[in-house]
């Protein structure tokens, strides 16, 4: 049995990968994803330094602002006991301390990243050169005119002026301070959102990831190999009809396809032995048999011959004609059974393809003339010559012929058409008949039935048989009423 290989899995292998590009696939992806993981990260540790070093800045810088807001209420302090109480070391306290305030506001200005904080720094700085040139004048002033008043004034002047100055400036710069620590705050929240949000979608990549692996391992492996476990199974239980469908990667569908070819080579060569078991059987039966039958059948001829007499009755003479002609039918079947049954061996020759033609057509003129049937040919126009056996493809269409002018009505034609193109030659043969009143099949080990008187039903199987001798085909067409299509194709 022969079958054509199946397009299973045809709209799948289009887009069927390698499994090694499957692989690097997966592998860039998951790099692909441990970079971003990494990058992700990364960015997030990156914004949280950044701003947890500008928090740090500006909690330094609102220290040294207390600090020196300090060292400024001890410096005061120091002005008045140099001068209430007459204490010795207090003016060089109060040196020391304007050193160490200068030396905060030096570092103010060192940290200090945009001009905004320079300015409010700068005003601290300002009022607070201002405090320290106006306060010795006010106390000064006192010991020129030492009494309790005075005090009160210098106390209102240091409280209600200069200090009440430099709070006003000192508190703004605080306030600025506050307003971008509240921003890095909220750059801090935004950071550990906008990290949660980037480091989740590595993970949901990595959940796309497993379900789309599972996919594709599925679909182009796993089910694959199931496919072909099952039909090697199959192909193991002589099953040899059973296709894997070539889908999956690129190697199992490759896979798939010898398989299914592999079978098919199987199912031919099993076809092909059974052929030749039977063929042989029939070859080392019908000799034995037709030996056996041509004996009895010279016999029965010859007795039939020895009685035929003219002075017998006209029933006994028909009858005796009658066994004459059946033995001459059973003796024509048993010589083209041995001639069917014989193997063929082609003697390819480059020939004129009309000479060939012409043998058939001159063999069977007697025939077509007595029914008055013409044979349209066309073989002349094949200049070129083709390879083949003269003999057996000139026993070919005279058989084929014979059948045709068999069937077709009296006075009609047969038409013959030759056509070589693309190294293929083609015959095709159409008569006027009623139509075959059987399929021919190319393989059957069976004579076809016949309508004719003394037919055989072997011409067709020995075309058949012929054709694939050639390396050629031949095809049927028919239709009841509507006469016979004979389509022979042989390459060149």
């Amino acid at each position: 049995m022969f079958f054509k290989r199946t397009s299973l899995g045809t709209s799948a292998r289009a887009h069927d990968k390698p499994l090694r590009h499957l692989l690097l696939f997966h592998d860039l992806y998951f790099i692909a994803l441990i970079v971003l993981a990494v990058a992700s990260g990364g960015y997030g540790i990156y914004l949280w330094d950044k701003a947890s070093k500008q928090s740090q800045r500006i909690n330094f810088v609102i220290q040294e602002i207390y600090l020196v807001r300090g060292d400024l209420y001890r410096q005061t302090k120091e002005l008045f006991d140099a001068f209430f109480l007459q204490e010795e070391n207090a003016l060089h306290e109060y040196n020391q301390y304007t050193t160490s305030i200068l030396d905060h506001l030096e570092r103010l200005q060192n940290v200090a990243i945009d001009q905004e904080e320079r300015d409010a720094l700068m005003d601290i700085e300002l009022k607070y050169r201002n405090l320290v040139n106006e306060a010795p004048a006010l106390f000064y002033r006192y010991q020129n005119n030492p009494d309790r008043k005075a005090q009160k004034s210098i106390y209102q002047d240091i409280e209600t002026g200069i200090f009440r100055h430099y709070e006003e400036v000192s508190k703004r710069a605080e306030n600025l301070l506050f307003v971008k620590q509240g921003e890095i705050k909220q750059r801090l929240d935004e950071a550990r959102s906008n990290s949660i949000a980037v480091l989740s979608l590595p993970l949901l990549l990595a959940c796309i990831l497993i379900v789309y692996s599972r996919r594709i391992l599925k679909n182009s492996i796993v089910q694959p190999i199931n496919d072909i476990m099952q039909a090697t199974n199959a192909i193991s239980t002589g099953n040899l009809s059973h296709q894997v469908p070539e889908a999956g990667a690129e190697e199992l569908a490759v896979l798939s396809r010898e398989i299914n070819k592999m079978a098919e080579d199987l199912a031919a060569s099993r076809d092909a032995l059974v052929k030749s078991e039977k063929q042989a059987a029939l070859g080392l039966l019908v000799p034995m048999l037709a030996h056996n039958i041509r004996n009895p059948l010279a016999s029965i001829r010859a007795t039939a011959q020895v009685i035929d007499d003219p002075l017998l009755d006209k029933d006994t003479l028909e009858s005796i004609q009658g066994i004459i002609h059946t033995v001459d039918r059973l003796e024509r079947w048993t010589g083209s059974l041995l001639s069917y049954l014989h193997p063929i061996k082609p003697m390819l020759n480059q020939l004129l393809l009309s000479s060939i033609v012409q043998g058939a057509i001159t063999t069977l003129q007697p025939k077509l003339n007595e029914k008055q049937i013409r044979v349209i040919e066309n073989s002349t126009t094949i200049k070129r010559l083709v390879l083949t056996d003269e003999h057996l493809l000139e026993q070919m269409l005279y058989n084929l012929l014979l059948n045709a002018s068999e069937a077709s009505p009296r006075g009609t034609e047969i038409q013959l058409t030759c056509r070589l193109a693309n190294n293929l030659l083609t015959i095709t043969i159409i008569d006027q008949g009623p139509g075959m009143p059987f399929k021919p099949e190319p393989h059957a080990l069976t004579p076809g039935p016949t309508t004719k008187r003394f037919g055989t039903g072997l011409g067709i199987p020995f075309a058949f048989k012929v054709c694939e001798e050639l390396g050629g085909a031949m095809a049927f067409d028919s239709e009841p009423g509507q006469g016979t299509h004979i389509t022979i194709t042989l390459p060149q």
